[in-house]
């Protein structure tokens, strides 16, 4: 046998080789995984990001215009009202100045 490992140093290297090579590409196929997600998740990235926009959209739609506006006029009829409040104990003119412009808005 010791006459063959000299004639033959490949023979006896190659359970070492294979068991190096096996750890390789044991730590090699995750990464190779991962590099193929990501690659995919680039390329279809546009579609992806579509399909998360009509889901969210889906969920939470848009409010039209007139929804906006009036959520806008309730909030500064809000404001208004609240500095009217805050403003009651100083200057009450001013307080209903205020109020008769929340009423109005």
């Amino acid at each position: 046998m010791m006459f063959l490992n000299i004639a033959f140093p490949a023979s006896s290297a190659l359970p070492v080789a294979q068991f190096a090579i096996s750890g390789l590409a044991a730590a090699a196929r995750p990464l190779l995984g991962l590099g193929i997600l990501a690659t995919m998740l680039l390329v279809f990235r546009p579609i992806l990001s579509g399909l998360l926009r009509a889901t969210w959209l889906s969920i939470f739609p848009k409010l039209s215009r007139e929804e906006r506006a009036a959520r806008r006029t309730l909030r500064t009829a809000m404001t208004l009202n609240r500095i009217a409040r805050d403003a009651d104990a100083c200057s009450p003119a001013m307080a209903a100045e205020l109020r008769a412009m929340a009423g109005r808005a």
